[in-house]
């Protein structure tokens, strides 16, 4: 595949990973906070992709020697952050969770516990009648 050729895929798959993260905004299946990891690795992406210069110079920097290849890289990288920032948001979700279910069980104990048991509730209930 030739440089150019290169370029071109990588231009457009940038753009389409633009477009979308945006329609998944539009349509409120992706918020924007988390949008914004996304927003930035195809801004990057698309950069690299149309500046070729700074794509030969981040090649050198890392020793690469075909400098398409140092675009797959840094698109790598930018997934692993966005890997991590998933891990710590489902992490603190799960501490989250825990914590509500503990609350849950607590406040099913008073309940329980201000109505009385089972069956003092069924003798009462007829004696009333």
């Amino acid at each position: 595949m030739t440089p150019l050729r290169v370029s071109v895929v990588a231009v457009i798959a940038s753009l389409l990973l633009l477009v979308v993260v945006f329609e998944l905004i539009r349509s409120r299946r992706l918020r924007e906070r988390y949008a914004l990891l996304w927003l930035l690795t195809a801004l990057v992406l698309l950069a690299l992709s149309l500046w070729r210069d700074g794509l030969d110079l981040i090649s050198g920097w890392v020793g690469i020697a075909y400098p398409p290849n140092a675009l797959f890289a840094v698109a790598s990288l930018f997934v692993l952050v966005v890997l991590l920032h998933y891990s710590t948001v489902v992490s603190k979700l799960a501490d989250q969770n825990t914590i509500l279910a503990q609350k849950l069980a607590l406040l099913e104990q008073r309940v329980s516990e201000e109505r009385g048991p089972p069956d003092e509730r069924r003798e009462g209930s007829g004696r009333a009648s």
